[in-house]
């Protein structure tokens, strides 16, 4: 799947999730969503030249070169559906013990979004080196000084990397054979679909930007926000007839 696809089912899954997500209050489900959404990227990190790669120019361009040697190259270690989420997940735990550390995860996280999505968004500062750092930095900053300790950006990050693995399984390219591709090289395909395909882009994508926006309504308090408007929407409605 192409990166904004990616980014899309990350945080329609992560939306989705938020009744059984370990978050409390509107700022925390709204880090849930956004991290999940961006950590569906993170699989990606595993060859250069990718969303994940480029982002911060060798602040993560190195890292995903050593990555992709030591999981056996794209859509391989980064892409099983057991060893990824563990391993990531692991990381994540480690990360979370400190505070720059869990700011770092968290803004990987926002960058990540912030630059699949960049098609959606006005100009062009999210997908430079310089603006998406700060762009990120200064959300993951924010969120974390509204919002208890990130404890459960492991699991945000798991969330993410299996939806990202869910979405290339998809693919003709597909997935590996969890674990038992260490032994031998075999990959899993559950449909003829190509990454970037009429069919990804005219309904996948819309029906994931109408899953985002169901599950936020189901699921947070926005629709509260909304239910004065809408009564008194109905109220002039009413009057005039």
């Amino acid at each position: 799947m192409l990166g904004h696809s990616h980014a899309l089912s990350g945080l329609a899954a992560g939306a989705a999730t938020l009744p059984w997500a370990p978050v409390h209050g509107t700022v925390a489900q709204m880090s849930w969503v956004a991290a999940a959404g961006g950590f569906a990227m993170l699989p990606d990190l595993d060859h250069k030249g990718s969303t994940v790669s480029d982002m911060w120019g060798p602040l993560t361009d190195v890292p995903s070169a050593v990555i992709g040697r030591l999981t056996g190259g794209h859509r391989w270690g980064t892409h099983d559906a057991v060893l990824a989420p563990l391993g990531f997940g692991a990381l994540a735990i480690l990360a979370t013990n400190a505070y720059w550390s869990g700011l770092l995860l968290l803004a990987l996280a926002i960058g990540l979004a912030l630059h699949a999505l960049h098609f959606v968004i006005p100009g062009n500062t999210e997908t430079t080196i310089v603006g998406n750092m700060a762009l990120s930095w200064a959300g993951a900053w924010w969120l974390l000084g509204h919002s208890p300790p990130p404890t459960w950006l492991p699991w945000a990050v798991a969330l993410g990397v299996l939806t990202h693995i869910a979405g290339d399984a998809l693919t003709t390219a597909g997935v590996p054979v969890p674990v038992l591709w260490v032994f031998r090289r075999t990959r899993l395909a559950f449909s003829p679909l190509r990454t970037g395909a009429v069919f990804e882009r005219v309904v996948l994508v819309p029906a994931f930007l109408v899953a985002i926006a169901v599950f936020l309504w189901a699921n947070t308090d926005i629709s509260e926000a909304f239910d004065p408007l809408v009564q008194r929407l109905l109220a002039l409605g009413g009057a005039s007839g």
